[in-house]
């Protein structure tokens, strides 16, 4: 990994688990090295990426109603549950987010011609406009980020990454 001179060589993640050796020598704080990391990037980064959607006047979690319609492919169109199963959420809050997509124009729910109980959830025009220029401009923030890392570290962390989350969902084999 380069050197940049910029970043401390300690971080206040490493003054936790130093207290906690201190404190109670047998415990083994390691893990709050790593994790420690883990939750302040992902706090961090998820409020640059709300930043950036703010610009569109979206929040990360309707950024992300919109992207798994647009990744879905033409015509941009998934059943509530679908979306609420790949986005991880309740029905409520699925709901609730598009609610304020239809109300902005982004998003259309129909009946579903396949299940006469069911709806179905489209992108529209505007919508899709708006969610690639939104993609675009929160992949830049990501880049921006992960420049402080070579490529083949990029690489590294990914699969390091990749193999944590794997074992811990249990899909590790």
């Amino acid at each position: 990994m380069r050197h940049n001179p910029d970043v401390a060589e300690r971080d206040d993640v490493d003054g936790i688990v130093e207290q906690w050796r201190r404190e109670r020598p047998s415990m083994r704080p390691e893990p709050m090295a790593v994790f420690g990391r883990i939750y302040r990037l992902a706090r961090l980064v998820g409020d640059a990426q709300e930043r950036t959607y703010a610009r569109w006047s979206i929040t990360r979690g309707e950024f992300d109603v919109l992207a798994a319609l647009r990744r879905a492919g033409a015509p941009y169109t998934l059943p509530p549950k679908a979306l609420t199963a790949s986005l991880m959420l309740t029905s409520g809050g699925m709901t609730g987010r598009l609610d304020r997509l239809e109300r902005s124009g982004l998003v259309r729910r129909s009946p579903d011609p396949a299940d006469r109980r069911g709806l179905q959830v489209t992108l529209t025009d505007a919508g899709r406009e708006l969610v690639e220029e939104a993609a675009d401009a929160g992949l830049a923030v990501q880049r921006t980020l992960l420049d402080a890392l070579p490529p083949e570290d990029q690489e590294r962390l990914a699969e390091l990454l990749r193999t944590l989350l794997a074992a811990v969902t249990g899909q590790e084999g």
